[in-house]
């Protein structure tokens, strides 16, 4: 029987509960592309699910194997699947858990073409970041030219997108960073960086039509003060925004949907250096748990990316 790596989750916990394991390899079902995964990106959720602090928002059955997205070369495929062929490279989103394995099957509605001009690496770093970047943004209704944005942890792999996509719709930027990469997201577009490790945002800033919270804790229930009378908070990390929202505000919960036709658009752009994609590190599939932990801790920088075949 032929067997895959993965990093396995068998009871919420802290770094030592995410194991290293091996499983029986999957087969790929109706719909379905079986991909030889080449590198997987790390993120926020992975040790939120692993810690069990967003249970009820995304409940799972345990053991389970951790990641939730990756890039590499189409092995085999199910019956149905039309848009793809063994040996192609895709990139994608798998909508829910299971990227941190050797071999991954996926739904072919996922997963995009990955463009000739990025390696597996710089792909994997995309998809759930560019587009969890670009539906946030939107989520509340349109933005452009005259409307106010400001971008809770802007330095990060999605902060970093959205900073780009506010510009480019003509948006005034405010951006929330550490003083080290405050350089880092000017570049990006912001038209304000603050220092969040020895600035307060609100005594900064007001009169904000869109707050894009992708930290969370404290940094949510300071930034409802900083909004305009019609203004709106979009929370990533905060399934209890609405609980938390006070009268006569408006929060929102977001949950990022696969998209593979914006994720094709928007990783096209980033092959011809029209939108910055920053990967911070990039670590061998034994030092998975660790990166992780690094994510947790706010340690790293920039997007985490596993790359499987070193």
């Amino acid at each position: 029987m032929k067997t895959v790596r993965t990093l396995s989750l068998e009871t919420y916990g802290g770094i030592d509960a995410a194991r290293l394991s091996t499983l029986a390899a999957p087969v790929a079902g109706p719909g379905q592309v079986l991909v030889g995964v080449r590198a997987a990106g790390v993120n926020g959720l992975d040790w939120k699910v692993r810690e069990g602090y967003v249970r009820d928002a995304f409940p799972i059955t345990l053991p389970a194997v951790l990641g939730i997205e990756l890039a590499g070369v189409v092995e085999a495929v199910g019956p149905g699947v039309t848009r793809f062929q063994p040996g192609d490279r895709v990139m994608g989103p798998l909508g829910g858990l299971g990227a941190y394995a050797d071999l991954v099957a996926v739904n072919e509605a996922n997963l995009a073409p990955t463009p000739d001009a990025l390696d597996d690496v710089q792909a994997a770093a995309l998809p759930v970041a560019a587009l969890a970047a670009w539906q946030s943004l939107y989520l509340a209704g349109p933005v452009g030219p005259g409307r106010r944005v400001l971008v809770h942890g802007a330095a990060g792999g999605l902060g970093a997108f959205a900073v780009q996509f506010a510009k480019q719709a003509g948006a005034f930027v405010v951006a929330t960073a550490a003083g080290r990469d405050a350089d880092a997201v000017r570049a990006l577009g912001a038209d304000l960086v603050i220092d969040y490790q020895t600035q307060r945002f609100e005594s900064m800033v007001n009169d904000i039509d869109l707050v894009l919270d992708y930290v969370g804790g404290e940094v949510l229930d300071r930034s409802w003060q900083v909004l305009s009378g019609t203004g709106v908070i979009v929370a990533t990390t905060s399934p209890e925004i609405l609980a938390r929202t006070p009268a006569g505000r408006r929060g929102l919960w977001f949950v990022m949907k696969p998209d593979a036709a914006l994720l094709e658009r928007l990783a096209q752009q980033v092959s011809r250096g029209e939108l910055q994609a920053r990967v911070g590190e990039v670590v061998p599939f034994a030092d998975l748990p660790a990166a992780i932990e690094r994510n947790r801790t706010g340690a790293s920088r920039g997007k985490a990316v596993v790359d499987f075949t070193a």
